[in-house]
């Protein structure tokens, strides 16, 4: 698996994650995952009887759920969707794992997204808040539903473009609280739904989306954190990989 490292110290690294290829294991996951990959690279999971032997001598955070938690993720401290490429903040110590998890619950973690949605809007930028939940009736979707949970998510036009006659949108996007599928879910509420996105797209557009965009076009192009060690700001980037830089091209810029 060739995944790019985008920033490394001792205690994290920043990757660039490509798409198709899903962050953490799962019973239903058959094929490699970034959570395999980091084993590999990193060996952050311990074997079972090395975490036992611990245990036994004593070290009693290793009974915290916290600890469990780093190494049952193997240090990775948030998620992208299959399909979303990007960046991607792996912790390589317990310490790092816990301070990084609490930046993004304090919502001191800062996110950029690009994405290529169907429309041209009207407004060229806004907020988004509106409560996100499980749809009762699939739970694999998100829908903004009541009593869901508090989300918002800011976002700036950047280019218009057109393909057969119809018009798209290129967005930056800044979510401030990091709901599943939270983007995704927003931009099917406005009636711009992302390119490609097999779940709230729509099953006839999607379908005709895939033709000419294999996969979802969203991609995490920044990330801002407070180091977990010297709490310095760190801000990383991940250019718009190939793929998506070749839908851009093939389609016509519009003023």
């Amino acid at each position: 698996m060739q995944i790019k490292i985008l920033y490394q110290d001792p205690h994290l690294l920043v990757i660039d994650k490509p798409f198709g290829i899903v962050v953490n294991r799962a019973d239903t996951v058959k094929e490699d995952t970034v959570q395999d990959w980091v084993e590999a690279e990193l060996k952050i999971n311990p074997p079972a009887n090395a975490l036992r032997k611990q245990m036994r001598a004593g070290d009693l955070r290793l009974k915290n759920k916290d600890n469990e938690d780093f190494y049952n993720r193997s240090g990775i401290v948030h998620r992208l969707d299959k399909e979303t490429s990007g960046c991607l903040i792996i912790a390589k110590d317990f310490d790092s794992f816990i301070k990084l998890q609490q930046a993004f619950k304090n919502h001191a973690v800062k996110k950029e997204y690009i994405a290529l949605v169907h429309g041209q809007l009207k407004i060229t930028s806004g907020d988004i808040n509106v409560p996100i939940g499980r749809l009762p009736w699939n739970r694999e979707r998100f829908g903004v539903v009541p009593g869901g949970k508090a989300s918002h998510t800011k976002f700036l036009v950047t280019n218009f473009y057109q393909k057969d006659k119809e018009n798209f949108s290129l967005l930056k996007l800044m979510p401030t609280t990091g709901r599943t599928h939270q983007i995704r879910v927003h931009l099917k509420y406005l009636g711009y739904p992302i390119v490609g996105d097999y779940l709230y797209a729509g099953r006839k557009l999607q379908a005709h989306d895939r033709k000419w965009c294999p996969r979802v076009f969203l991609h995490a192009t920044k990330i801002s954190f407070p180091h977990p060690q010297t709490e310095k700001e760190v801000t990383i980037e991940a250019k718009l990989p190939l793929d998506l830089l070749q839908i851009l091209e093939s389609l016509t810029k519009i003023n």
